[in-house]
């Protein structure tokens, strides 16, 4: 056998092996994935100030419910193609929502201090895929971990935007 033959020999008993073997690992990984686009359905998302949260939006039924500037509520109908849901999976995946707890709330404090104060705006974002669903409440006093009330923002912010956008087409 030739030296130009021995390498292609090795070559085949070594690369296509391993390519097979990471064809068929990393096909499962992503056929099995946590949340596929695939198997996205709706947004919901709820705002307000303390536990009435009284601006809602549900994307599989289109009503979104918000307060004006005059503070009255105001109901209408937003349908959001698929490119916006495309775009809200991709940012959630790429800002890690995922990975947040589901319960980013501050604890309610006793003092009497905190009793006079305002109600702190508290959001409630839920993503509905066919078998199982991520949700995540979020006040905007959350004292944990920086980087994870940044995150819940950053998509709680875009989410609100695109359906703002979308409202305005």
């Amino acid at each position: 056998m030739s030296e130009h033959n021995k390498r292609i020999f090795l070559a085949i008993c070594i690369i296509v092996p391993f390519a097979l073997y990471c064809y068929v690992y990393y096909s499962q990984m992503i056929r099995n994935a946590p949340y596929r686009f695939s198997d996205f359905e709706s947004i919901v998302l709820k705002y307000g100030e303390g536990d009435s949260l009284v601006n809602r939006f549900d994307s599989q039924s289109g009503v979104y419910q918000y307060l004006n500037r005059s503070d009255s509520l105001v109901t209408d109908t937003v349908r959001l193609r698929e490119d916006d849901m495309r775009h809200l999976h991709g940012k959630a995946a790429q800002l890690g929502f995922w990975n947040l707890p589901e319960d980013m709330t501050s604890p309610v404090s006793q003092s009497p201090q905190n009793n006079t104060e305002r109600p702190v705006p508290r959001f409630y974002l839920q993503f509905n895929y066919k078998e199982k669903s991520k949700t995540v409440t979020l006040d905007a006093d959350f004292d944990g971990n920086p980087k994870m009330r940044e995150t819940a923002k950053s998509v709680i912010d875009e989410v609100i935007r695109v359906i703002n956008d979308a409202r305005d087409r």
